[in-house]
């Protein structure tokens, strides 16, 4: 039965158009931007400087593990969080705007319930994110870079990433898998937004906003000693998997807060969910 539930909510959330915003639009920008490192020369000519400035060399680096990383940072930081939140905000609130919740809870199921599902296809859709933002930069840069070249990634307040090819595909791979914690984390927020008496895209902008603010003040010179404050500096934990040696204490540490976040996300949601008046 659960099983069935997770298929009729994971069929909902596919028949709606804006669902496949994010999966178009990582494929759109993920060949936009491999075309113009490879075509376009003030942009090819730009990132062969950054790889001398790192100590590497363009011919060995300039590869499509390096442009596949490059894009993951590009739109890890831009565009993931954006749709993230957007299916999250659209669970229980979109539902609610078209008058189909009421429908739902008329059948034997439990409000609890229904919501674990609606996490379970929201994070299901989170992870399937990721995995578009993985192959898609895979595809793209296969198909304008050499594929058996070395990688190098440009991590912010750290020194260069320089991986052979076969260190640099399971770094690449690992990476994404810890960006899912990310990925679901936004959504969590999202989802407990959408529990609320708000607008699917209330409930969007004030998860958006409030990553937005945190990222901003994190960024700050000011505030760079509370930087472990911050969420996003736990957010981000995927980057730490090109340092080398890799802390994995602190990858660990990170991904246990997330997960802590996401449980506590879920619970507020649920407690705000159980008492909604669905009926006025």
């Amino acid at each position: 039965m659960w099983l069935r539930q997770l298929q009729n909510e994971l069929g909902r959330l596919f028949a709606r158009k804006r669902t496949y915003m994010g999966l178009v639009v990582f494929l759109f920008g993920e060949g936009l931007i491999a075309t113009l490192l490879r075509f376009a020369p003030a942009a090819h000519r730009a990132l062969s400087r950054a790889l001398e400035r790192g100590g590497s060399n363009p011919a060995e680096y300039f590869s499509m593990l390096t442009v596949a990383t490059l894009m993951t940072f590009l739109l890890s930081y831009t565009l993931l969080p954006l749709f993230a939140a957007l299916v999250g905000g659209d669970l229980v609130s979109k539902e609610v705007e078209d008058g189909t919740l009421r429908m739902v809870l008329s059948r034997p199921i439990s409000r609890g319930r229904l919501l674990i599902i609606k996490w379970l296809a929201g994070a299901i859709f989170s992870a399937l994110l990721v995995a578009v933002l993985a192959v898609s930069g895979f595809f793209w840069g296969g198909l304008w870079f050499p594929a058996d070249g070395k990688l190098f990634a440009l991590l912010p307040d750290q020194v260069p990433g320089l991986l052979p090819c076969a260190d640099g595909l399971r770094c690449f791979l690992i990476a994404h898998g810890f960006m899912v914690f990310k990925a679901v984390t936004i959504m969590s927020l999202a989802l407990m937004f959408s529990c609320c008496n708000l607008k699917p895209a209330a409930a969007t902008i004030l998860t958006l906003s409030i990553f937005s603010l945190d990222r901003i003040l994190m960024e700050m010179p000011f505030f760079h000693s509370l930087r472990m404050y911050f969420l996003g500096s736990y957010l981000n934990c995927w980057e730490l998997v090109f340092v080398r040696p890799i802390p994995w204490w602190q990858i660990g540490e990170s991904a246990s807060l997330l997960a802590g976040l996401i449980l506590t996300f879920f619970i507020v949601g649920a407690a705000i969910f159980q008492t909604r008046d669905i009926k006025s």
